[in-house]
């Protein structure tokens, strides 16, 4: 009985964490304000650096975690469930497009209403963190909200392995895009980035970790995973509250020292928009293509949820000259969580 008795309490520790897991991400973000010396201690952290496609990558703890988190999120995947999707292509197809479309229509949108900003510094700032949340796979974390609110769970994976598995094309893609619309050193380093180290970055920290969890979820069948279950959602939160701190430590700590309370305002606003502007064509799109309850949820979660992670550490390692750049994805990522526990409720009361 002590396996069954050990795999309940790990259920309701992840049960536990889950439903508080919004609070647990403030609380890292408010640590890494007041209390950044163990987070900047843990990216201090340098390994010896990972030759890929040409590009130097520099091997750090904030990246292995990066990597464990998509490691688990390809091992958790249900494969036979997204096979099946595939048979209806429309909804999967509109779903990546928009994922792509969207942000980029509200970014050049709003790069013409922040030319009355009165600081041309911090519109850049803006619009490099935008392209950086755009940029980005859809988050792991859509599939547990999605399947919360007895969404379709393959709909969900199918959206997140995509979007993660085409991410060294479409990254890319968003970053030339708002390289466009920015200037000077800004529009240097997205460009920079979507030539070449974006790709790299991707391609050992994001594909390679997601490409061995499903080999290894092939091996080890569903019934090996689901047995883990409770464990890997537990770690995974737990190493995303981690990461959330690490990265954050090097931003926040300005922001608190130095308060500019318009400039963070306006962040706020502004991504605010942006994830509202997500979920409604989450929502609309799937009403547009007469989808059922569960495709709703599922589209909802999915274009409205980013993976900040994996933006937060690559802000930190490509553009740790302009730390501010971080602070409309660590918003984000706050702000989407918000989103999202609202349509939960919705969904439930519904």
């Amino acid at each position: 009985m002590k396996p069954l008795e050990n795999k309940s309490h790990a259920q309701t520790i992840a049960g536990f964490i889950h439903h508080y897991f919004i609070y647990i991400v403030g609380a890292s973000y408010f640590a890494a304000a007041l209390w950044p010396t163990a987070g900047l201690k843990i990216r201090s952290v340098e390994l010896a650096p990972l030759d890929l496609f040409a590009v130097k990558l520099h091997v750090s703890p904030p990246t292995i975690m990066l990597a464990l988190l998509l490691f688990n999120a390809g091992l958790s995947a249900k494969t036979a469930d997204i096979k099946n999707l595939l048979g209806r292509p429309t909804l999967l197809a509109s779903g990546l497009a928009a994922n792509i479309l969207v942000p980029l229509a509200f970014i050049a949108a709003i790069s013409g209403t922040l030319l009355f900003w009165h600081n041309p510094q911090e519109v850049q700032q803006i619009l490099v963190g935008l392209a950086l949340i755009a940029s980005m796979p859809i988050a792991g974390a859509s599939t547990a909200w999605s399947q919360n609110a007895n969404g379709n769970l393959a709909l969900s994976l199918s959206l997140v392995l995509l979007t993660t598995l085409l991410s060294p094309i479409l990254t890319p893609l968003v970053l030339h895009g708002v390289g466009y619309v920015t200037i000077g050193d800004y529009s240097e380093d997205l460009h920079e980035l979507a030539s070449g180290g974006a790709f790299a970055f991707l391609g050992a920290w994001v594909i390679l970790p997601t490409v061995l969890g499903l080999a290894v979820n092939g091996i080890v069948g569903q019934a090996g995973v689901g047995a883990a279950s409770p464990y890997l959602k537990i770690a995974n939160m737990i190493v995303l509250a981690l990461l959330n701190y690490s990265n954050a430590a090097l931003s926040l700590p300005n922001v608190v020292a130095h308060p500019d309370l318009d400039f963070l305002a306006a962040i706020l606003a502004i991504v605010g928009g942006l994830c509202l502007v997500m979920f409604a064509a989450g929502y609309g799109l799937a009403r547009a293509l007469d989808a059922t309850r569960a495709d709703t949820a599922s589209m909802m979660f999915g274009l409205g949820m980013n993976n900040n992670g994996t933006a937060l550490v690559l802000a930190s390692t490509a553009l740790a000259e302009h730390p501010q750049v971080m602070l409309p994805v660590i918003l984000y990522n706050l702000v989407q969580h918000f989103a999202a526990s609202i349509v939960d409720r919705a969904a439930s009361r519904s």
